[in-house]
């Protein structure tokens, strides 16, 4: 369910209203009482509480004291942390409507409040019985800001809805999200919001001597799907593309190479979360119509220990006719970005950017607090991207990238290995990767932050659709 975002001019006397503020905001033009005015400003003043709740029956006012001391991007965070609590409470009073004030007439923590409403109202109910009654009371979110436009109601909307549709995908389970399918949401997201898509059934990618993508879906009964979205508008900014690309393995048994540990595979419906980053990106962009030319390439395929998967051992040649030595199965991702990054060639792009669920070792290294991130994007971009990151707090995590750890990718019979050996797994993901890039290419390890099995407030529990917002809000400041 999308939740309405819409500007009002003034309040009504039934408005359920939020208003945003701190310990010496004015809140006599609000029409409390004397008594609600006594205690609001004594819970506020005091910090006695994160939310005071004035209850009318009729209607109810919030009030939110937001920390606005230190760096911008973290009182933006916080202010959508705090919207996550505005939601559990609207749920419980079971609220249609809010409309948000910050009586401090500061539009960009007005925004992040309201980003942070909307994606805590996501719920992924397609499969309960009872599906309406869990649902959100909550249905539409008002803004009133002299400062906030139409134009940033949109942008508002486009992100969010590209957001919750990145989650929708990652949330489905692979009886239903096969890679065909996945290829039919697309094209289904493309014609509501209007970029293009092609699809490259089996066929063509065989004849386009994919070997990554079709050695990880022999395995499979499945084909496999190689998925192109673009987004062309006339007045474009840049005359070389932006290139998204993302892993789309709609579910990881780890192959041959299966996935030892207890309850390792219970999520991995998840390891696509860069396909639909991707998708939720392009879903966004096009709604927004920002003009930029940004190409989206989605391989898409599961891996399955099936009668003739690929086995460790194995040479593949790949698109770009390098060999690769398959010493784990597991390493699947990397094998069909490969080919991706190695056909975005063709477009002669500005810039690639990968996204992918790719390693353990990213987990491991920072959990689900950022984005693992390297490549040869040069300073300037890196910054853009960062800055972006911090922005939407999906912040960005740069490794070191040496040509040694590229070493520890030699084989004794191929080109190279797929994996690089017990040690900075990510890394030599990365480096496995560059190996099929002739450009300025950023490479993001989502394995972390994609998935989150407890939630993560306004992330939701689940697929969170990160990626989505960082890309946009890079694409924006194009």
């Amino acid at each position: 369910m999308n939740t309405a975002i819409k500007k009002v001019s003034k309040l009504s006397a039934k408005d359920n209203i939020v208003l945003l503020a701190n310990k010496n905001s004015d809140f006599k033009p609000y029409g409390f009482s004397d008594k609600e005015l006594k205690y609001v400003v004594d819970q506020v003043y005091k910090k006695k509480s994160e939310i005071v709740t004035i209850n009318r029956y009729e209607r109810v006012i919030f009030v939110v004291p937001i920390d606005r001391k230190g760096e911008e991007h973290k009182v933006y965070e916080r202010a959508r942390t705090n919207a996550f609590e505005i939601i559990a409470e609207a749920n419980k009073h079971k609220l249609k409507e809010l409309t948000v004030v910050d009586v401090e007439s500061n539009d960009n923590i007005l925004k992040a409040f309201v980003e942070g409403l909307a994606l805590s109202n996501y719920r992924f109910l397609k499969y309960f019985k009872d599906a309406k009654e869990r649902e959100s009371s909550l249905k539409s979110v008002k803004i009133l800001a002299a400062g906030i436009n139409k134009a940033d109601i949109d942008l508002l909307t486009a992100v969010v809805e590209g957001t919750c549709f990145a989650r929708d995908l990652v949330n489905e389970p692979l009886s239903y999200l096969t890679a065909p399918q996945l290829s039919k949401e697309i094209t289904a997201a493309g014609k509501k919001t209007g970029f293009k898509v092609e699809v490259f059934n089996k066929a063509k990618i065989e004849s386009l001597k994919m070997g990554g993508l079709l050695a990880v879906n022999k395995g499979s009964v499945d084909p496999p799907t190689f998925n192109i979205l673009e987004w062309k508008p006339s007045k474009a900014k840049n005359k070389k593309p932006i290139v998204f690309v993302g892993k789309g393995v709609v579910y990881d048994t780890g192959g041959l190479s299966l996935k030892p540990t207890k309850g390792s595979m219970d999520m991995m419906k998840c390891d696509m979360g860069g396909a639909a980053s991707v998708v939720g990106a392009l879903y966004a962009i096009a709604k927004a119509k920002l003009p930029v030319h940004v190409i989206g390439l989605v391989p898409a395929t599961d891996n399955r220990p099936g009668g003739n998967a690929y086995a460790p051992g194995d040479v593949v040649k790949m698109h770009n006719g390098m060999t690769v030595e398959v010493l784990n199965t597991d390493a699947e991702g990397r094998m069909l970005l490969a080919d991706a990054l190695s056909y975005a060639q063709k477009y002669e792009p500005e810039l690639v950017i990968d996204l992918a669920t790719l390693t353990g070792a990213a987990v491991a290294a920072i959990g689900k607090y950022g984005i693992v991130a390297m490549g040869t994007a040069s300073e300037k971009e890196k910054n853009k991207l960062k800055d972006s990151g911090k922005r939407v707090y999906e912040r960005l995590v740069e490794f070191p990238f040496w040509d040694e750890y590229g070493d520890l990718l030699k084989s004794e019979i191929a080109d190279m290995k797929n994996i690089g050996g017990p040690y900075a797994g990510s890394i030599t993901a990365g480096k496995f990767l560059e190996k099929f890039t002739q450009y300025p290419w950023m490479h993001f390890d989502i394995a972390g932050p994609a998935w989150v099995e407890a939630g993560d407030n306004y992330r939701g529990k689940g697929g969170t659709g990160v990626g989505v917002r960082l890309l946009f809000d890079y694409i924006k400041g194009l």
